[in-house]
């Protein structure tokens, strides 16, 4: 990459940053495409997120993805919020032209699902009650889902999601009730969305949420965890004949989408992929 007086610099904020999977993933679209770009990683400490914002600014960056601590106290910066990252509270992508904010999160797995399946109609399933499955049930509210139910260990906080979720007014079905009572909504469910971080390395031998036994042919599982590939969850899906849906693809179209709000190109989802498998160490 030939970086010159003229290239546009997009990156990410973030504090830790450096285990990032966004710059080799970006980079590679930009190359791809020869455009004069680069993405690089800041690790911003939560004390400097206005002078980080307002230094950008000044430098002429001309966009930010947003991660862990950042998505929520950065909002405050802005001019703008879309319309469903206000919804959801939190933004991690920041298009410097109108100091809007988005969040491509949600989307990121609605894409990686409608690979497999449409969501429109659908009843579906998300486990957990945190920042990934808020981020994620707007979205399916927003994709016309038929029913939506979210499954947590604290139940306090999955009805909190769900009220919030229903007043929305995007889909009119939403309930609420304890993770352990998962397998008493698996033979209706059509798609399975796993937002907890159970499996995730180092811990692989985690307990999934649902075994093979209670899955049936044509259950859509995603599973939003990208390390392992093939989480314990997922593997269960593999071993009933269902549908897996790989946490990559997420992580995949969830940069896609930052890179279309930044440059307005379609991004070059195939580049992208390959150079987040290489970067993963995946076939």
């Amino acid at each position: 990459m030939n970086i010159k007086g003229s290239t546009n610099i997009v990156g990410l904020i973030g504090h830790p940053v450096e285990h990032s999977f966004s710059p080799p993933m970006h980079n590679a679209a930009f190359r791809a495409l020869n455009m004069d770009y680069a993405y690089v990683a800041f690790d911003v400490n939560p004390l400097n997120l206005k002078s980080a914002i307002d230094g950008a600014k000044s430098l002429n960056i001309k966009g930010f993805n947003v991660t862990i601590p950042h998505k929520i106290e950065v909002m405050e910066f802005l001019d703008e919020i879309d319309e469903v990252a206000a919804l959801i509270g939190a933004v991690n992508t920041i298009d410097f032209k109108d100091m809007k904010g988005y969040n491509t999160d949600g989307i990121g797995a609605v894409k990686a699902i409608e690979e497999v399946s449409s969501i429109k109609n659908k009843k579906v399933l998300v486990a957990g009650a945190g920042g990934a499955s808020r981020a994620i049930s707007f979205y399916i509210a927003k994709y016309d889902a038929e029913s939506l139910t979210i499954l947590n260990r604290n139940v306090e906080k999955a009805s909190n999601l769900a009220e919030d979720v229903l007043d929305s007014g995007l889909i009119g079905e939403v309930k609420s009730d304890s993770i352990s009572e998962i397998n008493g909504y698996l033979n209706d469910a059509d798609i399975l969305i796993d937002t907890t971080p159970l499996g995730m390395h180092p811990h692989v031998d985690d307990e999934p949420i649902a075994y093979a036994e209670n899955m049936h042919e044509d259950l859509v599982v995603f599973d939003a965890v990208y390390n392992p590939n093939e989480t314990v969850l997922i593997s269960q899906a593999i071993e009933a004949g269902a549908k897996p849906v790989y946490g990559i693809k997420m992580l995949l179209y969830q940069g896609a989408e930052s890179f279309e709000i930044w440059t307005g190109k379609k991004a070059p989802v195939d580049v992208m992929e390959k150079a987040l498998r290489d970067t993963l160490n995946l076939e």
